[in-house]
């Protein structure tokens, strides 16, 4: 029987270098009550308020929208700017942004003069919208508030975001001006998921009417190394946005390993094109101490780090300069009897990678593990994803787990801003709503990193995934067969999922061929194994 990671092992801990006296035990890290910040929950009603046409192309007035407004003087005869005559926004930091007011039931907010900084030379005008405080206690609001928020009826952050979004395409001035005011005065960085959304889809918009980087934002790249490793130990610890397809994809190379008549006598090869940064393999590495006859006499593990120069903007891609994960995890594999060793393949660009950079033999059981990193191959340059397919299956791995976010689709319309932008908006909605329900609405330093690093997503023009459907169809046009998950990876999967949030879900789709992990009903990941089709002709691609 092949023996599966242990989720929630502590020996998986001594990994990390002084882990005794800097990193809590696994189940039992505490939040800190001082980084409790009290908010009131707010719900707007946006519905009866905005009302947006779904045809935005044709025209720049094409969406509509009917607030109670005094109307903004034009500063323009027929108001179709140019998206380089659009106005330059506040560049404000999220610590700047005010919050709801929280002291009346309804509460009217009326805009100031349009800042002259910010609007030079366009006329001032007024707008009123209403928000309407939701009912509940603030201890319990927070969970509540995501629960009511699936339907896009409560989710107003995105009704106003993406109505801005394609006034900018359309080159609408005033609408931009009056939407961009309005999220303003709603953006918060520590309020619920509709604030936070707000607050980092308005920077965003800044950003691409700039076009300049925006500041203000903690992410993995600014963080000093050993908080960025335990900061992602407690996001694997109360959510399972990563550590699911991780468990799969470690499930499934034991599977592949198992099913090698020769396991206990060959050498295990793995290439790690995944943003773990090494927080995967401990509990596989336990789980192949643990094997029947063992560990495999060699275990080697070629990582790609991502490339700076074209991941940059990628969320959970680029960690913190000096963090290296490579010691500690050889000291834990040395703990486990497992003679592990690791090659890096530093600020590697993905379309360069061939079987004589990775050093691949036909002696070794070579397996590849794609996590979250291929959607940002080019397919447009030209079709870079397909290219990279047949590359992997010209090194002939004996099984290949890709996973990635399931929020692409298969159109040819992605390409334009608004479309892009309001599909990297879903994204990062279903994080932030998970999120704040994984950390129950307390607000901790771990938290912010975590959010920042996602709404890179926003800005990040390459952030263009095609879904699941997508790239099954290119893994089998690539000469790949979907290959059937054993029982020990649903199993586990589904065993993992119990320790977290009761509104995560796990669907087993395509004969058993890919697991899916859920967020309120909707689709947020998925993972597919796949082999070698023994029918497809190799004379039709070269490496």
């Amino acid at each position: 029987m092949i023996m599966e990671p242990n989720p929630t092992s502590d020996h998986s801990l001594d990994w990390f270098e002084g882990s005794v006296s800097y990193f809590p035990p696994l189940l039992d890290y505490p939040y800190d009550s001082g980084d409790i910040q009290d908010y009131q929950l707010w719900e707007q009603d946006i519905t009866s308020h905005y009302q947006t046409d779904t045809n935005t192309s044709s025209s720049p007035n094409a969406t509509n929208i009917s607030t109670t407004t005094t109307p903004l003087e034009t500063c323009d005869s027929n108001n179709n700017l140019p998206l380089s005559d659009l106005p330059k926004k506040r560049n404000a930091t999220d610590e700047s942004s005010p919050k709801p007011p929280q002291n009346h039931k309804h509460k009217k907010i009326k805009s100031k003069p349009i800042n002259n900084e910010a609007y030079t030379g366009h006329a001032e005008g007024t707008t009123t919208t209403t928000v309407r405080k939701s009912g509940g206690n603030k201890k319990g609001g927070a969970k509540a508030n995501g629960n009511n928020c699936n339907n896009k009826d409560g989710r107003w952050a995105e009704q106003l975001l993406n109505p801005c979004a394609a006034a900018i395409t359309g080159g609408n001035l005033n609408r931009v001006q009056h939407l961009s005011y309005v999220l303003h005065e709603l953006a918060s960085p520590t309020g619920d998921a509709n604030h936070r959304l707000a607050a980092h889809g308005l920077k965003a918009l800044t950003q691409h009417l700039s076009s300049s980087p925006s500041s203000g934002s903690i992410t993995f790249a600014s963080s000093e190394p050993r908080f960025f490793q335990k900061t992602l130990l407690k996001f694997y610890e109360v959510s399972p946005w990563f550590s699911f397809p991780n468990n799969i994809a470690n499930a499934s190379i034991l599977q592949v390993l198992g099913e090698d008549t020769d396991n206990n006598s060959r050498t295990l090869h793995i290439l790690d094109i995944g943003v773990s940064h090494g927080m995967q393999w401990p509990t596989f590495l336990e789980a192949l101490s643990r094997r029947p006859g063992g560990p495999p006499p060699l275990v080697r593990l070629t990582v790609v780090t991502a490339s700076s120069s074209t991941e940059n903007d990628t969320p959970f891609c680029i960690g913190p300069p000096g963090d290296n994960f490579s010691s500690r995890l050889l000291g834990f594999a040395q703990s486990m009897n497992v003679n592990l060793q690791i090659n890096k393949l530093d600020n590697c660009p993905l379309h360069t990678l061939n079987a004589q950079s990775v050093d691949t033999s036909p002696d070794e059981i070579f397996v590849v593990c794609a996590q979250f990193r291929l959607h940002q191959l080019n397919h447009n340059a030209p079709d870079e994803r397909s290219e990279f397919l047949k590359v992997l299956r010209n090194m002939e791995p004996k099984g290949v787990i890709l996973s990635d976010n399931n929020m692409g689709c298969c159109c040819n319309c992605c390409g334009d801003f608004t479309t892009g932008f309001s599909r990297r908006v879903e994204y990062l909605w279903r994080f932030l709503d998970s999120t704040s329900s994984a950390f129950k609405g307390r607000e901790s330093d771990e938290r912010r990193v975590m959010e920042g690093e996602a709404a890179k997503a926003l800005t990040n023009q390459r952030e263009t995934n095609e879904g699941k459907e997508k790239w099954c169809e290119r893994m089998k046009e690539a000469g790949f067969v979907g290959e059937v998950f054993g029982e020990d990876a649903i199993d586990g999967g589904r065993a993992l999922l119990r320790k977290y949030d009761g509104n995560w879900e796990m669907k087993v789709e395509d004969d058993n061929t890919s697991v899916g992990l859920w967020w309120k009903g909707q689709s947020v990941s998925f993972c597919s194994l796949w082999k070698l089709d023994g029918n497809y002709k190799t004379s039709t691609f070269t490496s």
